[in-house]
């Protein structure tokens, strides 16, 4: 006969009951508001339940009554800052025209804390938590009011679009931002090793060749290059409407 065994509880913040602290001035928020200072000044591998007790003024156990590892910090470090992405009302707009506001808004909160696009495939259960559900609702309720009928089909496209350009786009910023130079310093002294690398291939070469003058205004090509592959994206997604589906308003 075969023995029961308990099974074991999902490791997240968000499948636990929140600890009551015996510091009245030491709380969840403010364990995590300044997890995401210290996130947004020197990157994950800076942060440490150690060095964030010290910031704190408080013992490392005092943080764990609220944090149990630095897994579940981040979960809560992610639900922080997606509540800064907005997601516009489905009857604002044409679906096309919200749906990239909220893409927009949240490559926005991205670029504003760079660790965020590369921790959300690892932030455990991340899309748990509450302002990651509302984003959520919110874009189903946009794709829905469109007419989809896979309206989460089309966020998941939206979202992977949205995290792939911003994960990379945020690595290169904090590769510019280590450097210590502007973006575009750093794109001219990179030019001419490029421009060399690609001289073996002749389309590469090309647009190595006539791409000095996108150094002289290097944040306006990266946003050229977000709207043209969102623009892509929602086409794609047009397709899929189904033919009664409504017109934009």
């Amino acid at each position: 006969m075969a023995h029961e065994t308990n099974p074991q509880p999902v490791p997240s913040v968000w499948t636990r009951r929140a600890r009551q602290s015996e510091q009245p001035a030491l709380s969840r928020d403010t364990i995590v508001r300044e997890a995401v200072v210290m996130l947004d000044a020197d990157g994950i591998e800076a942060l440490s339940m150690r060095k964030l007790a010290a910031r704190l003024n408080a013992g490392a156990t005092s943080l764990y009554r609220h944090v149990a590892t630095k897994d579940e910090l981040m979960e809560l470090a992610v639900d922080e800052v997606v509540a800064e992405v907005d997601v516009p009302a489905a009857s604002s707009a044409d679906w096309r025209t919200a749906a990239a506001g909220a893409a927009s808004s949240f490559r926005a909160t991205a670029l504003r804390h760079p660790w965020l696009s590369s921790v959300l495939g690892q932030a455990g259960l991340a899309y748990l938590g509450p302002n990651l559900m509302s984003y959520s609702s919110r874009l189903a309720a946009l794709f829905i009011d469109a007419g989809f009928e896979e309206p989460d089909r089309a966020i998941d496209t939206l979202f992977a679009y949205v995290v792939g350009m911003s994960t990379t786009e945020t690595a290169w910023l904090t590769t510019v931002a280590r450097s210590g130079e502007t973006e575009a310093a750093f794109i001219a002294r990179l030019m001419p090793a490029a421009q060399e690398a690609a001289q073996a291939h002749e389309v590469l070469a090309e647009a190595y060749a006539t791409a000095t003058a996108e150094v002289r205004d290097p944040a306006t090509v990266r946003d050229a290059k977000f709207a043209y592959g969102l623009e892509t994206v929602l086409d794609g997604l047009a397709l899929r409407l189904p033919a009664h589906a409504p017109t934009p308003r």
